[in-house]
């Protein structure tokens, strides 16, 4: 890049002598510091000053143990690098790692202390003090503003919380990522509680903040000039599951406009990350609905595929969580998109106010449901944390249809994913509407307990658990005379035994 081109990007001639390499930069982080990141998923996230610090530790030529907050996971340059190395000593508020979930659940080189997060309130929490105090956040930038302020990437997440908290930030001006980045994000701050005034978001579309983080220009400590490209995680291909999945929510959604219950087309819609969520997008494709928005945590590549064939005039997220191609065609045709896509906060996309307000329809994946409608969205067996929560818990209890989907069974059929008591609750029944399977799908609204268990067991299992699902609701029924939510705790023990047996479910939730 000439100096012409970086000096469009890098406009901020106060911070000129601050630029120093990775390796320099690095030093500025100390052992025992707590580092926040920007970032949500791998979109976003700084790589070199990370890479450095993994470095110097593999090399011995230092020790670290630190604290390490995000918007939500990270790339491989953090979570896993820093995880192999015995780097984290506390984490929140989500992840996606292999190593990092090792260690976290007792099989990793050290012990990680993981605090699992609705990401909506990890910003609230951290100015509150929960985290304890922020020594350097590691901020990724597409350029530098004459007043240093910093136009993100790929993502937002809580980088203004960040920057706004840390006793120093590093840049990372990362010239892979496009300038042409610069007025995709709407940056909007908020007051916290009993300070806080409505958020003035009255559509998907609407732009209610800045284009830029602010950053004050004496708390930049270094400029880190980086090329290095995002590693997106890869896609699974649609299947034949997924794709029934995908024809069950559209069904219900065909359902609900014929009842007069979706306003135009239908409400704003949220979809979490994974393949069965991305085959749900390319099932509203096909469908004959027009005029989609979402107002969401993350875009996939559905989100694009649909814009691009004009059925989706807007899309809000905080992320762009898409794959390397998806990645590649939305960078490769910035302008095309321009006035299509906008990026906040998470503080903002996560808002329960503005998700109440929008009436958005929530769609996220679940590990197991039971035949009560309760859910369990980050833990195998009741014991061991996969990924967390993340932002489906935002969406969950405040949208105006909560729809939680998985396949019917796991592990090549082994397991039923619909079982008579959940291992553990993330979303309760109060906030669980519609479950749907490849199978079909149960709407619970309005339905009492057992009428709920039946609704799902007929509609949600797969037919060769559904003798055994219905066993277990007889015998509760015969043996609490009918109680409002009957169980029979010793079979439900025995039934998650047999699931311990052949192994843990597969996941396919980001969210």
């Amino acid at each position: 890049m000439s100096a012409m081109e970086l000096g469009k990007r890098f406009r901020c001639e106060r911070l000129k002598d601050r630029i120093m390499p990775a390796e320099t930069a690095a030093l500025l982080v100390e052992d025992g510091d707590t580092v926040a990141v920007s970032g949500f998923t791998p979109s976003g996230c700084p790589k070199a000053v990370p890479l450095a610090l993994a470095q110097q530790v593999r090399s011995g030529q230092r020790k670290l143990r630190l604290g390490l907050l995000s918007g939500a996971s990270t790339g491989e340059e953090i979570d896993s690098a820093w995880a192999e190395l015995g780097m984290i000593a506390r984490r929140l508020p989500y992840m996606t790692s292999k190593a990092l979930r090792s260690a976290v659940n007792g099989g990793g080189v050290e012990p990680v202390a993981y605090t699992d997060c609705h990401l909506g309130m990890v910003a609230q929490n951290a100015r509150y003090g929960f985290y304890g105090k922020i020594q350097v956040a590691i901020i990724e930038a597409a350029a530098i503003t004459e007043d240093g302020n910093l136009i993100p990437t790929t993502a937002v997440g809580c980088s203004q919380t960040w920057i706004d908290l840390a006793d120093k930030v590093i840049v990372e001006l990362n010239l892979r990522q496009p300038a042409e980045l610069e007025g995709f994000h709407d940056i909007y701050r908020v007051q916290d509680p009993p300070l806080r005034q409505p958020i003035p978001l009255t559509s998907a579309a609407q732009r209610i903040g800045e284009p830029w983080l602010r950053c004050p220009v004496e708390k930049i400590a270094a400029v880190v000039i980086s090329d290095l490209p995002e590693k997106p995680r890869p896609l699974a291909p649609e299947d034949e599951v997924s794709k029934r999945i995908a024809g069950n929510i559209v069904a219900f959604l065909k359902n609900e406009k014929a009842a007069g219950r979706l306003s135009a087309d239908v409400c704003p819609l949220q979809s979490g990350v994974g393949s069965v969520a991305n085959a749900v997008l390319l099932g509203l494709k096909d469908s004959d609905f027009e005029h989609l928005c979402f107002f969401s945590e993350v875009m996939q590549d559905g989100i694009l595929d649909l814009i691009d064939a004009g059925k989706a005039d807007m899309a809000s997220a905080t992320s762009l969580s898409l794959s390397e191609a998806g990645m590649a065609r939305m960078l490769g045709k910035l302008e095309d998109y321009r006035g299509k896509i906008l990026l906040r906060d998470s503080e903002i996309s996560n808002s329960a106010e503005v998700i109440r307000r929008l009436g958005v329809i929530a769609m996220n994946t679940a590990v197991e449901a039971d035949i009560y409608g309760n859910v369990n969205s980050s833990q195998m067996n009741g014991t061991s944390v996969y990924n967390g929560i993340g932002g489906s818990g935002d969406y969950a209890r405040n949208s105006a249809v909560s729809i939680f989907m998985t396949n019917s069974v796991a592990k090549n059929g082994k397991i039923s994913s619909i079982v008579p008591m959940v291992t553990h609750v993330d979303h309760c029944e109060h906030d669980v509407d519609v479950i749907v399977t490849e199978q079909g799908y149960a709407d619970l609204r309005g339905l009492s307990p057992k009428e709920r268990a039946v609704r799902i067991i007929e509609n949600c299992a797969h037919p060769d658990y559904r003798p055994q699902l219905r066993a277990y609701f007889e015998a509760a029924c015969a043996a609490t005379n009918g109680a409002q939510t009957p169980h029979l705790l010793d079979r439900c023990f025995c039934f998650h035994e047999q699931m311990k047996k052949t192994g843990s479910m597969r996941i396919d939730n980001e969210e």
